[in-house]
C-alpha cells in the first residue's frame, strides 16, 4: 500500500509521508522492538526486509512512472531500516537513525523534484522528460545531488547510515552480505538511470516551452541540499 499511497498522494502529502511518517514508523519499531525478541521472529523478519530491497529494486528498474519510481526506492531504503532496528545493537541502531534522517532529506527531495517536472510537462513518464538539462540547467544540478545522495555515494551521510547496517548484518549473519550488495549495486543502477533518463538527451516537443525554477523552488532545494551537505561533513550533528 506505501508506494500506492505515495503516488496518489499530492506532492505535499508525499514529502510529509517520506520525510516524517515513514521515520516515525522507524522510531516506533526501535521504541518497541523488546530486547529479548524471539529469534523465530527476527529470521523470517529480516528475511522478508533484505529480500525487499532487491524486489523493490528490480521493481525500480521497470518503472516507467518517475513518482512510482522514487516511491519504489523508498519502500527499499526502509526495509534496510527495518532489518537494523531488529537486531537491537547500538551499531545497528546507531546506522538506522543515520539512514533514516539521511533517506528523509534525499527521498522528499527527490519528490520535489519529480512534482517540478510534472508541473511542467503534465506527465510522469521517465521518457517524456528527457533533455531537462538543456530547459533547466540549474535544476539539474539538484537532480544529480539528490540521485548521488540516493545511491549511497561516498562521502555521503547515506552511505554511513548504509555501510553500518550493512556491517551489522554481516556480523548478525554472513549470508546477509549477498542481498544487501545486490541491493546497494540495483539502487547504484535505477539512480543512474532516472538521473540520465530525465536531464540527458533531446527534448520532447512538449517541453520545449519549460519555463526555468522559480525562486520559491530553488529556496526548497537549498533546505534539502544544505542539511545533506552539512550532515555529509559531520554526521555527528544527528547526535
Amino acid at each position: 500500500w506505501l508506494p500506492k499511497a505515495h503516488v496518489e498522494a499530492p506532492i505535499a502529502g508525499s514529502m510529509v509521508l517520506a520525510a516524517v511518517l515513514l521515520k516515525l514508523g522507524g522510531y516506533g519499531i526501535i521504541r518497541m522492538t523488546p530486547t529479548n525478541i524471539s529469534t523465530t521472529l527476527i529470521y523470517p523478519t529480516i528475511a522478508m526486509a533484505t529480500w525487499g530491497i532487491i524486489m523493490t529494486g528490480l521493481t525500480c528498474l521497470r518503472k516507467t512512472d518517475l513518482k512510482a519510481l522514487i516511491a519504489y526506492s523508498s519502500v527499499g531504503h526502509m526495509g534496510l531500516v527495518a532489518s537494523a532496528t531488529l537486531i537491537q545493537t547500538p551499531w545497528s541502531t546507531s546506522g538506522a537513525v543515520i539512514l533514516m534522517v539521511a533517506h528523509g532529506l534525499t527521498s522528499s527531495m527527490l519528490f520535489c523534484l519529480a512534482n517540478m517536472l510534472y508541473e511542467r510537462t503534465n506527465t510522469r513518464m521517465l521518457i517524456a522528460m528527457r533533455g531537462m538539462q538543456k530547459a533547466m540547467p540549474l535544476m539539474t544540478s539538484y537532480w544529480l545531488i539528490a540521485s548521488l545522495t540516493n545511491l549511497a555515494l561516498p562521502p555521503t551521510i547515506n552511505l554511513i547510515g548504509e555501510i553500518q547496517i550493512m556491517t551489522t548484518l554481516f556480523n548478525w549473519s554472513p549470508l546477509t552480505i549477498m542481498m544487501t550488495a545486490t541491493g546497494a549495486a540495483i539502487t547504484a543502477i535505477y539512480s543512474l538511470q532516472m538521473f540520465m533518463t530525465s536531464q540527458q538527451g533531446h527534448l520532447t516537443k512538449d517541453s520545449k516551452e519549460v519555463y526555468p525554477a522559480q525562486t520559491r523552488e530553488l529556496l526548497i532545494m537549498i533546505l534539502h541540499a544544505l542539511p545533506i551537505l552539512l550532515l555529509t561533513l559531520d554526521s555527528e550533528l544527528i547526535n
